[in-house]
């Protein structure tokens, strides 16, 4: 089964951290991705770029409108993913709770809906 972890942090507070410091959290996400591999857990990650370059599309009545910025103002933003895999629930959340961003912001555990994404 699979399972996308989808990791929120304070981006602005991410960006004050100096490079040296952010540099050794990149080294513990590099070594929970290792650890997930070791457990044959990892299918893949991404980190996303900065929600000021992002844009979000409605369409209402068939006209399409384009917004700078993600939908909603909030404290905390979806900065990246990891998609495991994982034989259950309990499993995703204990392979959650070795990832370093926790410690950033919270984690979301959500399941791949059955016959819907990756096999």
């Amino acid at each position: 089964m699979k399972f996308m972890l989808m990791l929120y942090a304070d981006e602005k507070a991410g960006a004050a951290i100096p490079q040296a410091e952010m540099a050794k959290a990149m080294q513990q996400m590099s070594a929970y991705q290792h650890t997930l591999e070791k457990a044959g857990a990892f299918v893949s990650t991404a980190a996303l770029g900065m929600t000021e370059d992002a844009r979000t599309i409605t369409r209402y009545d068939g006209e399409l409108k384009v917004h700078d910025g993600p939908y909603a103002e909030t404290r905390e933003q979806l900065g990246g993913y990891f998609m495991i895999e994982a034989p259950d629930m309990a499993k995703a959340i204990e392979l959650a709770a070795l990832c370093p961003a926790a410690a950033w912001g919270p984690i979301e555990i959500r399941p791949f809906h059955p016959g819907y994404g990756p096999d």
